[in-house]
């Protein structure tokens, strides 16, 4: 994947109000359940051990390609109260939009958990917000993750089971190679590292 990545979304610069999010970039997803409740399963020695909501979570994410033309996933991982994943947007029509790569555009990072929780909600709802106005359209970042979350709920209620997402989503645009790797690096250590996450209900 890290080929596909490597001087293909490019920018020197952009704004985030000008920033259209069906343009072709590499997207850091994560999603919580609501109050971080843990349907998706547990962490035993260092890795995760899927709930029946967990595998569903899980099957549905590598679907999206199927359902989204012209996204291809990243790395991608379910722990027990959220989901990290890398959606990779490769839309020709928009590529000299991007000019070709991809600066970080948001509030949001890895250490988020150094901010207060409730401000970070509150600056998370009025981005994703915002992002919903820009780019409503059928290939954006946005609907794509409402397509995604709306599929494993109608999936999960189906079978008789009680779940529900957070309201939003955390989403972060992938500035270079570097930071693609690192944040790759995240995902696939996040099971073993599980003690140490944000997210960890202690």
């Amino acid at each position: 994947m890290m080929d596909k990545f490597q001087n293909k979304y490019r920018i020197p610069s952009a704004r985030l109000q000008h920033w259209d999010y069906r343009w072709a970039g590499a997207y850091f997803i994560t999603i919580c359940t609501q109050k971080r409740t843990p349907y998706f399963g547990e962490i035993a020695d260092g890795k995760m051990q899927l709930s029946h909501i967990g595998v569903i979570a899980d099957i549905l994410w590598y679907q999206i390609p199927h359902h989204d033309q012209n996204v291809e996933l990243g790395a991608f991982v379910v722990m027990p109260n959220h989901i990290h994943g890398i959606l990779i947007i490769n839309n020709n029509n928009n590529l000299n939009n991007a000019n070709n790569v991809v600066e970080t555009l948001h509030a949001t990072s890895l250490q988020m958990d150094q901010m207060d929780q409730t401000d970070q909600t509150d600056q998370t709802d009025q981005k994703n917000e915002q992002m919903a106005n820009i780019s409503p359209n059928s290939n954006s970042v946005s609907a794509i993750i409402r397509s995604y979350k709306s599929a494993v709920t109608k999936h999960v209620h189906r079978l008789g089971f009680e779940f529900q997402w957070q309201t939003r989503f955390h989403d972060h645009i992938i500035r270079n190679d570097v930071s693609f790797q690192r944040i790759t690096n995240y995902i696939i250590t996040n099971p073993a590292n599980w003690q140490d996450d944000k997210f960890f209900n202690k």
